[in-house]
């Protein structure tokens, strides 16, 4: 009776041990420090526009949660790209890009890669029961003939997981699959971004060959009216000229932006990985074409956990930390199963009759007494890899805090620079009507009228520059706050 209490106490001991070594070995996640400020440098704003959700908070397994309660309107993130943009013809091109762009589909692809990746890692967890059958017969010239059959089942090399290894490998794994599944929607964050963008400069290069394209007919307006004073000694030789230079080039800036546009049809069609109706493309620059208003101040920077790429990093970094759970596992012993059951007989209608039941049970155990040092070299590079991927996440995070900031940082600049331009390009056309009208009475000469002709053009320029780079910015701050995902307004 004494033994048996004594065998009873150790058997609880030794599983008391196993437990908690298997539960230590998978060290406690470490805590990023990317050293981002609470909040975003956001310019002064009165507007009212789409509201971020409140600070994210996270879980008692880390895992980032988010008060999804709107304040006055909705979270970046929640907005479908079916509400932010507000051109049809766009919103038709991303649901054609999305269903056959080749980039996006192999990121799907890699998601269910992971996924049977982690499947095949998750079976070695249970065992695998395996049933065969044989017959053999042998024999020769002076032996009988004898036959020998059987059918068993049973399992073969299954793995005791007391350490954790084998879970741990499953887990990281797991997470694998995760952050495959993160990048798939960064994919699909980016292909919608980079649609609009492509969208949007495809309309801007079409005005930009208009303007062009005015420009070179007034020029050639003005070169017939100066060749016409020059046959009557109104004006010299050198205004012809001048007059000449200036048509060829802005019918050279026209033939250049010809080329941009095809340039920017090509691009559009490979994003969208499908021939486009000519019907959809954009025929001028909307500067109607994204929804997103001016932004709340005291945006808290948390909302960077809801971005794919850190979402990404951090799945990457909890497989990282459970692969050195696995390779501190491979310090400790193994314990391995083999067992099978069945029938056996010296003839195959016989096999199973009475008496001819068969099993075997051979419990196999590993001690890594010497490897070379191969067990604490995996666990160190377990180690070095966790530490890596905790530098990575908090680059991504750092990353990701420079690209909102950048964004917020010109969304009011080039408000700014667009009232300005716009105010330039009405006073360049005022000065423009007066040259024309002066020079044509005599008062001035074609240099004055050449001078008011490039100051129009080039403001005409650089207003629609302008007005690209703000719609391209409200584009990449919808990217860089996590839009895109959903297609509508959840």
């Amino acid at each position: 009776m004494l033994s048996m209490r004594s065998g009873s106490l150790l058997a609880a001991a030794l599983a008391s041990i196993l437990l908690v070594g298997c539960g230590a070995l998978v060290p406690k996640l470490p805590v990023e420090k990317s050293g981002i400020p609470a909040q975003w440098p956001l310019p002064p704003s009165t507007g009212t526009g789409l509201q971020l959700p409140q600070p994210v908070t996270t879980s008692a397994d880390n895992t980032p949660t988010t008060d999804n309660t709107p304040v006055n309107g909705k979270a970046v993130a929640d907005v479908g790209w079916r509400d932010f943009f507000v051109d049809p013809n766009l919103e038709e091109l991303i649901a054609l890009a999305l269903a056959n762009n080749r980039d996006l589909r192999v990121a799907v692809l890699n998601v269910e890669r992971a996924s049977a990746q982690y499947r095949i890692q998750r079976a070695a967890r249970v065992p695998s029961l395996v049933a065969t059958g044989a017959v053999t017969r042998a024999g020769g010239e002076a032996l009988p003939v004898t036959e020998d059959a059987s059918v068993t089942a049973g399992v073969a090399g299954f793995e005791l997981d007391l350490f954790g290894r084998v879970r741990n490998l499953s887990v990281a794994q797991l997470q694998r699959y995760f952050a495959e599944e993160a990048a798939r929607r960064a994919a699909q964050l980016s292909l919608v971004a980079a649609v609009a963008n492509a969208y949007l400069t495809l309309g801007a290069d079409r005005e930009l060959q208009r303007v062009a394209q005015e420009a070179l007919e007034n020029r050639q307006q003005a070169l017939t009216l100066t060749r016409e004073r020059h046959k009557l000694g109104a004006v010299s030789a050198l205004d012809v000229s001048q007059a000449e230079t200036e048509v060829e080039t802005a019918r050279t800036d026209a033939a250049r932006y010809s080329g941009q546009v095809a340039r920017d049809v090509n691009a559009l069609t490979l994003l969208a990985g499908a021939p486009i109706d000519q019907a959809l493309l954009p025929s001028h620059f909307d500067l109607r074409v994204s929804g997103l208003g001016e932004l709340p101040a005291g945006l808290p920077s948390e909302v960077l956990l809801r971005r794919p790429d850190v979402r990404q990093a951090e799945r990457l970094l909890r497989a990282a930390n459970a692969n050195i759970g696995a390779a501190r596992a491979a310090l400790f012993p193994s314990i391995s199963l083999t067992g099978r059951a069945g029938y056996t007989s010296e003839e195959l209608s016989g096999v199973f009759d009475s008496g001819t039941r068969i099993w075997s049970f051979s419990p196999q155990v590993n001690l890594p007494i010497f490897t070379g040092g191969r067990n604490l070299a995996n666990l160190k590079s377990a180690r070095v890899d966790r530490d890596i991927a905790l530098a990575q996440y908090e680059e991504t995070i750092q990353s990701g805090f420079r690209e909102v900031a950048d964004g917020l940082a010109l969304t009011q600049t080039l408000a700014e620079q667009k009232a300005s331009q716009e105010a330039l390009v009405a006073a360049a056309k005022r000065a423009d009507e007066l040259s024309r009208a002066r020079y044509e009475s005599g008062r001035d000469s074609f240099l004055v009228l050449l001078d008011a002709q490039r100051t129009l053009y080039g403001a005409q320029q650089s207003l629609i520059a302008t007005q690209l780079a703000e719609q391209a910015n409200r584009v990449l701050l919808y990217k860089v706050l996590g839009g895109g995902w959903n297609e509508t307004t959840r």
